[in-house]
């Protein structure tokens, strides 16, 4: 039987029907200038049981991390606890206006600042500022107070940023985007930086080197100090992308590892909403010598006063007003109520949430590198013996209610299956998400077709995602 595909609002209309009805003018009608009205938008019209109801059903059929499973690698798509909601909701915090006299924003700039220092005392680092709207948005802020620094000294000719090829992809565009030309560093076969290639590269041409560490792979880096005395000792600068900061908490402090500056992805680690639940906050950490050029304006403290203040040689601002506040006070809830205890065991659960599976994984999916891993790992999606690839195994993961993780990344795996559990996932959640998996690699063997068709139980199969991405259909053509 052929499944009939959910009715489009446009096609419930019928002429006359009214969702809603404006009440009569209590006040003078006036006339919108010529040309500023339209009479052919062909809008739908719709009662309004009938509005709420499609717009119910689509809701419906949304995955979300409060009702489903969601094991995207480097993506962190961890449980959001509904009191940072609560916290956020308070009215002295969500209705402050960012252009208030300061006299009258204490407590907000107090949450600023009191955010500041516990992102330092975690990192390690000397100062922070919360401008970044986002992860690459604190990436291209990181490679800017390099920038700003090398010319504040003078040394106009490092040009080139290293980047291990086990990087985040935004990497190297937020490196492209600052000026600079960008210079690819394999990996050898433990998932570390390839020293030898690393120190053949640098010369006095270095701006620095940018790490994500746990790497794309979800390995840590066993060579870190050396690959930062490496760097530094050509002079150049090491960013850390602090984007998988939740398998480090409480453990290891970059800062205290030899990073200079490290963004910090506030809704991967501190729980603010990710995705379309944004907006995103991608603080920026330093060591003290860049403290000075952090973008500003930062939260500052005198006496019993707080203020804002911009620092020495700033890099300037990089967003309207304070920054995303809402995203300050849900990851400031998260950090207070965790406390370090706390915060230590999200990396403990997450490193042992990602062994766990990845132990029950491999049998059906090999492991790209094995090693122990931290909050991640990375399989090769392809079964032996059949066409079966790492789309189909996600497409069919699907009719077994899960998410697919996220599929092709890092570039240097094929057929990657990049996998994180988060540190919020009961072992009975992996236990069937590892069961999905194997029966997969089963049925690509008894029944490939079945697997290659896949989804069948989705509002809609398989889509044509070449044309589709290519002749995208925007709008209701009726």
């Amino acid at each position: 039987m052929t499944r009939q595909p959910e009715p489009l609002i446009f096609e419930l209309s019928s002429p006359g029907r009214t969702a809603f009805t404006l009440p009569e003018l209590d006040v003078p009608q006036a006339s919108l200038p010529e040309g500023h009205v339209r009479d052919d938008l062909n809008l739908p019209e719709v009662s309004e049981l009938e509005f709420v109801r499609h717009y119910t059903r689509l809701s419906q059929k949304n995955y979300a991390i409060d009702t489903v499973y969601y094991p995207l690698g480097s993506c962190t798509m961890k449980y959001n606890p509904k009191v940072n909601e609560k916290a956020a909701s308070i009215e002295g915090l969500s209705q402050v206006h960012p252009l208030q006299p300061e006299a009258s924003v204490q407590g907000s700039l107090e949450l600023m600042y009191n955010l500041q220092e516990a992102l330092k005392e975690i990192s390690g680092f000397a100062g922070v500022s919360l401008q970044p709207a986002a992860g690459a948005h604190g990436e291209f802020a990181g490679v800017l107070i390099m920038r700003a620094y090398h010319e504040s000294r003078g040394d106009f000719k490092r040009t080139k940023v290293l980047i291990p090829d086990s990087a985040h992809g935004t990497n190297p565009a937020s490196s492209a985007m600052s000026g600079f030309s960008v210079v690819e560093i394999p990996s050898d076969e433990r998932g570390n930086v390839d020293l030898d290639a690393l120190k053949s590269e640098c010369d006095d041409t270095v701006v620095g080197l940018m790490l994500t560490n746990p790497n794309t792979l979800g390995l840590f880096e066993e060579n870190v100090l050396e690959v930062c005395d490496t760097i530094h000792g050509c002079g150049g600068l090491v960013y850390g992308d602090g984007a998988n900061l939740n398998a480090l908490l409480g453990i290891a402090r970059p800062g205290d590892l030899g990073f200079d500056v490290l963004h910090f992805n506030l809704h991967k680690t501190f729980t603010t909403p990710h995705g379309g639940g944004g907006p995103g906050s991608g603080p920026v950490g330093v060591s003290q010598r860049l403290a000075p050029f952090l973008p500003g304006p930062i939260a500052a403290k005198a006496g019993d006063h707080y203020t804002l203040m911009m620092p020495e040689q700033s890099i300037g601002r990089l967003k309207a007003f304070y920054g995303n506040y809402g995203m300050f006070i849900r990851a400031y809830t998260y950090i207070r109520m965790m406390g370090p205890t706390g915060l230590r065991a999200v990396a403990e659960h997450a490193v042992l949430n990602a062994n766990y599976l990845k132990a029950k994984v491999a049998p059906h999916f090999p492991i790209a590198v094995e090693r122990t891993c931290m909050h991640e790992f990375v399989a090769h999606g392809d079964v032996s013996g059949t066409d079966i690839r790492a789309l189909d195994v996600a497409k069919r993961l699907i009719d077994y209610g899960f998410h697919p993780p996220t599929n092709y990344f890092p570039l240097i795996v094929h057929d990657a299956l990049m996998i994180e559990p988060t540190e919020t996932e009961s072992k009975e959640t992996l236990d069937a998400f590892a069961e999905a998996l194997a029966q997969i690699a089963e049925e690509a063997r008894r029944d490939p077709e079945l697997v290659h068709s896949a989804p069948h139980t989705a509002p809609v199969t398989r889509l044509d995602e070449v044309t589709a991405a290519r002749k995208p259909v925007l709008c209701y053509k009726g």
